[in-house]
C-alpha cells in the first residue's frame, strides 16, 4: 500500500493481498482490509468476499458499526446466518429472507476468481401472437430497471431495453417488434432470482456488486411497480403481495442466439399486472 501511494505500479499485488486476506485470513486480519480504500479493483466487493467464510459475529468484534458492517450483515443473512449482532441497516429492509423470496443465487470466490452461475431458464417455451399496442411511458420503472442493470451498460458492453404496454405479456414482448415471440412461464421466485442475479453481477466485463445489492434492487423494483417508493421502507408482507400478484415469463425472440448460451449474460423477462392491465418486458444482453 505504501508503494502504491508513492506512484509505483504495485496495485495488482496490493489488490490480490486485500482479496485473499478477506477470503482466507482469520477475522482479526480480514477485518483490517474492510475499509473505504480496499477492494476497489477486486473481482467483487470485499463485503461479499469476506462473508463467504466469516460469520458476522466474528467480524463484528473487530469492526465498528458502519455501512460496511451493515452490508456484511445482509450478505451473511443471504447465506443463512441469523443476524443478532447490531448492525446498521443500510437498505432499510429486513435482514431475514422472507418466505416469498427465492433462494438467491450466490457467488463462490476462490483464488482463481469468482463463480456466479445464473438461474435456470424454463425448458419449455410456447410461441405467442402479440396484439399491436402502443408503448406506455413509465419512467420510474424504467429507471429502476436500468439501475438494476447499471454495471452491464456502464462498465461492460451491455444493452438494456424495457417496454411497458397496456395489454398482455405477449403484447409487451411484441412491442420490441417481434411478430412471434416464445414465452415460458416462471414462478415469481425464479423470476426474482434472475433479477437479483443480474443486479449482483457486473455483466460480462464489469465488477460484481454483490448479492446484497442485487436483492435490494429487486425490492426497489417491486416497490416502484406498486408506486410505493415514496413510502420506503415498505413492509415485507406487502412486498410479497406485490411479487406474487404479478405473472412472470421468460421470453425468447425465436431467432438464432447471438451468444453462447453457456455464458448466461442475458435476461429476458416479462411480467404482467392482470388486475391493472399493464405488462412490462425487459431485454438485457451483454456480449462477451
Amino acid at each position: 500500500r505504501a508503494g502504491v501511494l508513492t506512484g509505483r505500479q504495485l496495485w495488482p499485488a496490493a489488490t490480490l493481498a486485500e482479496y485473499r486476506l478477506a477470503l482466507h485470513a482469520p477475522p482479526e486480519w480480514a477485518a483490517r482490509v474492510l475499509d473505504e480504500e480496499s477492494g476497489r479493483f477486486t473481482v467483487g466487493p470485499l463485503t461479499e468476499v469476506v462473508a463467504q467464510h466469516h460469520t458476522l459475529a466474528d467480524l463484528a468484534a473487530h469492526l465498528p458499526p458502519s455501512p460496511r458492517l451493515g452490508l456484511i450483515a445482509h450478505e451473511r443473512a443471504l447465506r443463512g446466518e441469523s443476524v443478532i449482532v447490531e448492525a446498521p441497516d443500510v437498505f432499510e429492509m429486513p435482514f431475514e429472507i422472507q418466505p416469498w423470496e427465492p433462494v438467491y443465487p450466490l457467488a463462490t470466490y476462490s483464488n482463481d476468481g469468482v463463480d456466479a452461475p445464473s438461474p435456470q431458464r424454463p425448458s419449455r417455451l410456447v410461441r405467442a401472437t402479440p396484439n399491436p399496442t402502443a408503448r406506455v411511458d413509465d419512467p420510474d420503472v424504467e429507471r429502476a430497471v436500468r439501475q438494476l442493470f447499471e454495471p452491464w451498460t456502464a462498465d461492460s458492453n451491455g444493452r438494456v431495453e424495457m417496454v411497458c404496454v397496456e395489454g398482455s405479456a405477449a403484447d409487451a414482448v411484441g412491442a420490441f417488434g417481434l411478430a412471434s415471440p416464445a414465452l415460458g412461464r416462471l414462478d415469481h421466485q425464479t423470476a426474482l432470482a434472475w433479477l437479483a442475479w443480474a443486479g449482483a453481477s457486473g455483466g460480462a466485463h464489469g465488477r460484481r456488486r454483490g448479492a446484497a445489492l442485487g436483492r435490494f434492487g429487486v425490492w426497489w423494483l417491486l416497490a416502484t411497480l406498486a408506486d410505493r417508493t415514496d413510502d420506503w421502507p415498505v413492509h415485507a408482507d406487502e412486498m410479497g403481495e406485490i411479487a406474487t400478484s404479478l405473472r412472470w415469463w421468460w421470453w425468447d425472440a425465436n431467432e438464432p442466439h447471438p451468444l453462447d448460451p453457456g455464458r448466461g449474460w442475458e435476461v429476458r423477462l416479462v411480467f404482467e399486472d392482470a388486475d391493472e392491465g399493464y405488462a412490462w418486458a425487459i431485454s438485457a444482453i451483454d456480449a462477451v
